[in-house]
C-alpha cells in the first residue's frame, strides 16, 4: 500500500474540517478543491492509499433476451473475439378486435415500418430532412428474411410454482419458421427520409401525404396469393380475432432471420415497441351506405388493419466467438475480455476479499478511515482505473463500461448520486467516458476512469459489505435492468441490459498483467489533521 502526505499551510480551516471529522456522513472537498490547498491550510496531509483489487474474466453464457427495450438484429464482426447473429423473433396483436372489413375485400399491400435510432440533422425550404442514423454497426450488407413464425411464446412458464412469466434466453432454438414473406439477398439501412406520396387524379403528379424518418419500410409477399386474405379478412366474425390472447395462438408473430454475406457486416439496434413500428395491411372492400331517405348505394372503401409488436419480443444470438476460459479468482487474470451480448465480462474483487468480502487489508482500510466510531480521515475520492491492451483491442471500441453490485444485481451509490449530464449521454462523473488518444473521438483507446467514492465511504464508515463488482460494456448506462443468465452461479446470476444490447467488446490489462504500468489501480485520496 502506497502512502503519499503533502502538508498543507493554513490554520483558518482546522474548526470546518475537524466538524467533518466526527459528522461521518459529511462529504468534503475533493483532493482538486480550492478549499483546500497549499495555499489557504495547515496542519494537514492530503495523500492517497493504493490497495489490492483482483479482477478475472467470467463468460455469461445464455442471456434473458426477452424484455429488453430494445432488440439486435444482424450480423456483427469483431476481429478480436469473432462473430455474432442476432435474430428476432416477435408475437403481434391487432390494434382492434373484432374488426368489420366489408364485403369484396382485395388486398393492396402489406407494408412493414420498423424505425432506426436517428438525429435529425436539418430540415430545407422544401421539408427535405437530413437524418443520420444511430446505433448501426457496420456498413456491409446482409441477408435478410423474415418468415411467418409458427413457434408459440407462451407468457408463463409451465414449470413454475407462481405462474412466473416465462423467460426465454438467447441460444433459443426451436423457433419455427413458417412462410417466407420477405427477403433481400443484400440488404442495408439507409438514412433517407421516406416520403410518401399519391397521385393527384386532377393533375397526374405525386404530391407529399407524409414524411417520415429513416426506418426499415418493406412490402411483405403473399404467399399463394391468399396468404394474407386467409389469414385475416377470411377470419372476420371468428374467434381468432376476438382478442389478444386467441389472437396470439393463432398468429405466432414474424421471424426475423439474418445471414452473412461478407466477412463484415452490419448489425442494427431497434426499437420495436414504438408506436411507429407495425405491420398495416392496406385493402379496398365494398361497403354499403344508407342516406336519411334510406335509399342505399354500394361504395368502394379503402382501409387499413394495423398490427404492432406486442407480448414477447426475443433475440436468439449465434456466435462464433474466441474461447475465454473463466478467470483466476484467486490471482486475478492478465487480461480481461468484455464482450456485450452472450459474451463475457469482469469479476471486481476490492481488497482482495473472500466470500463474504472480508480480508485483513479491508480490516486495516476500514481501521485507517475510522476508530471507535470516530472519522480518522476524509475520503476525498476513490477511484479504478482500468488500462486498454492496445497491442490486442483493434476497431471500434465502447465509450462506456458499467460497474455494478453483483450481489444485488443493483448499480453503486455512486451512479445514483451523479447527475451529471450532456446532451448525448449521462453519468459522466461515475463513470469516466473511455480516455482516448489525443482526445479524438476515434482515437486509440487508453484507459476507462470509474470513481466509487460514496461506495468506499459507505464500506468505511457504514460498514457496508465489500460485495463483488461486475464490469461489463454497455450501449446506454441508463439501461441498468438486471436479466437474469440461464446458467446461474455463486457469483454471478444476471446482468445489465446495456451489456446484452452491445454488440462491441474490448480487452483490458487486468491485475495480473506483466505490465505493472497499465494493471488496474484502485486509489482512495484522503485528508486528515496532522498529529
Amino acid at each position: 500500500m502506497k502512502k503519499i502526505k503533502l502538508i498543507l499551510k493554513n490554520i483558518t480551516l482546522i474548526a470546518f474540517i475537524l466538524g467533518g471529522f466526527i459528522a461521518c456522513d459529511k462529504d468534503f472537498s475533493s483532493l482538486d478543491s480550492d478549499v483546500i490547498n497549499p495555499d489557504n491550510a495547515a496542519n494537514f496531509s492530503t495523500g492517497f492509499d493504493e490497495y489490492s483489487v483482483i479482477t478475472y474474466n467470467k463468460n455469461t453464457g445464455p442471456v434473458q433476451t426477452n424484455g429488453l427495450s430494445s432488440n439486435l438484429l444482424g450480423y456483427y464482426f469483431d476481429p478480436v473475439f469473432g462473430t455474432s447473429i442476432s435474430n428476432f423473433v416477435s408475437q403481434m396483436s391487432p390494434t382492434t378486435f373484432n374488426p368489420t372489413f366489408g364485403e369484396n375485400v382485395v388486398l393492396d399491400s402489406v407494408v412493414l415500418t420498423i424505425p432506426y435510432f436517428s438525429r435529425l440533422i436539418e430540415t430545407d425550404e422544401d421539408g427535405n430532412t437530413t437524418y443520420e442514423l444511430d446505433s448501426i454497426f457496420g456498413d456491409t450488407p446482409i441477408k435478410l428474411s423474415i418468415y411467418k413464425n409458427n413457434y408459440f411464446l407462451r407468457d408463463f412458464d409451465p414449470d413454475s410454482e407462481f405462474n412466473d412469466p416465462q423467460k426465454y434466453f438467447s441460444n433459443g432454438s426451436t423457433f419455427s419458421e413458417g412462410e417466407l414473406l420477405y427477403e433481400d439477398l443484400s440488404f442495408s439501412p439507409s438514412e433517407e427520409q421516406i416520403v410518401l406520396t399519391v397521385i393527384d387524379t386532377s393533375t397526374n403528379e405525386p404530391v407529399v401525404t407524409n414524411r417520415l424518418a429513416p426506418a426499415i419500410r418493406v412490402k411483405l409477399n403473399n404467399p399463394n396469393d391468399t396468404f394474407w386474405q386467409d389469414l385475416i379478412f377470411n377470419k372476420e366474425g371468428e374467434p381468432e380475432l376476438s382478442n389478444i390472447n386467441n389472437f396470439a395462438d393463432y398468429f405466432r408473430g414474424l421471424y426475423f432471420k439474418v445471414e452473412a454475406t461478407a466477412v463484415n457486416g452490419t448489425l442494427m439496434m431497434l426499437d420495436f415497441t414504438s408506436t411507429s413500428t407495425h405491420l398495416t395491411l392496406f385493402f379496398t372492400s365494398d361497403i354499403v351506405n344508407s342516406d336519411s331517405d334510406s335509399d342505399t348505394e354500394t361504395i368502394e372503401n379503402e382501409g387499413t388493419f394495423v398490427l404492432n409488436f406486442t407480448g414477447n419480443k426475443v433475440n436468439i444470438f449465434n456466435n462464433n466467438f474466441i474461447t475465454i476460459p473463466d478467470g483466476d479468482s484467486i490471482n486475478g487474470d492478465e487480461k480481461l475480455y468484455l464482450k456485450g451480448g452472450e459474451g463475457s465480462m469482469a469479476i471486481v474483487n476490492l481488497f482482495n476479499g473472500d466470500d463474504e468480502g472480508n480480508s485483513i487489508e479491508f480490516e486495516q482500510f476500514k481501521n485507517d478511515y475510522k476508530e471507535n466510531n470516530i472519522q480518522k480521515k476524509l475520503i476525498n475520492e476513490a477511484y479504478l482505473e482500468f488500462y486498454v491492451e492496445q497491442t490486442i483491442v483493434q476497431g471500434e471500441e465502447p465509450d462506456r463500461v458499467y460497474l455494478f453490485d453483483l450481489n444485488n444485481n443493483i448499480t453503486l451509490i455512486d451512479y445514483v448520486f451523479d447527475q451529471s449530464v450532456t446532451a448525448t449521454t449521462t453519468k459522466l462523473d461515475h463513470l469516466v467516458p473511455l480516455q482516448r488518444v489525443d482526445d479524438n473521438p476515434n482515437g486509440e483507446g487508453i484507459k476507462y476512469k470509474i470513481r466509487i467514492t460514496e461506495h468506499i465511504k459507505n464500506l468505511a464508515l457504514k460498514d457496508s459489505t465489500n460485495v463483488k463488482l461486475g464490469l461489463v460494456v454497455t450501449t446506454n448506462v441508463a439501461s441498468i435492468t438486471a436479466f437474469e443468465l440461464q446458467n446461474e452461479t455463486d457469483v454471478l446470476g444476471a446482468i445489465p441490459s446495456g451489456a446484452i444490447l452491445s454488440p462491441r467488446g474490448t480487452v483490458l490489462h487486468g491485475n495480473n498483467t506483466s505490465n505493472s504500468d497499465k494493471k488496474v489501480t484502485f486509489k482512495v485520496y484522503y485528508t486528515e489533521p496532522n498529529n
